[in-house]
């Protein structure tokens, strides 16, 4: 399984976490290749962390947590999203597909969802390996040439 993409799924205790869960209590399949690390919400999530997980090898990284309205500290999943928003907008600056980053809203109950999403992500994460690395130094190259195009 060399070609599977490593990525890493930052998941809210009380929900992404607990659907994950779920998941496989309800025997829901979802690929190996998602390292969860479980957090206490979302909104400790922060920038250097997102980078550093690429910088340390990930292919993919996701980040999920509770929907909005039912995070149970508050706004923290909110909070997430904008820093969310800006680690992608700090990718594309680098180089970096931004595409391999992403939020999603997975409540506790929602392990089918969950596993989906994971499915889903790991195969947007395949295809970018397949052909985006190359694609993203092009345009990360054509962009630096200063010719203001």
């Amino acid at each position: 399984m060399e070609n599977e993409p490593t990525i890493i799924a930052f998941c809210c205790h009380y929900c992404a976490f607990t659907a994950a869960d779920l998941a496989g209590t309800m025997r829901k399949q979802y690929p190996t290749n998602i390292r969860i690390v479980r957090i206490p919400c979302t909104g400790k999530v922060d920038e250097n962390m997102v980078l550093q997980a690429f910088v340390e090898g990930a292919d993919g990284v996701m980040v999920a947590g509770c929907e909005i309205g039912s995070c149970h500290f508050i706004q923290g999943n909110v909070r997430a999203l904008k820093r969310v928003a800006h680690a992608k907008k700090l990718l594309g600056e680098t180089g970096v597909n931004p595409d391999r980053l992403e939020f999603y809203h997975v409540a506790a109950s929602q392990g089918p969802l969950f596993a989906t999403t994971s499915a889903e992500f790991t195969e947007r994460i395949k295809q970018l390996n397949a052909g985006g690395k190359a694609s993203a130094d092009a345009a990360s190259a054509e962009g630096s040439t200063g010719d203001g195009q």
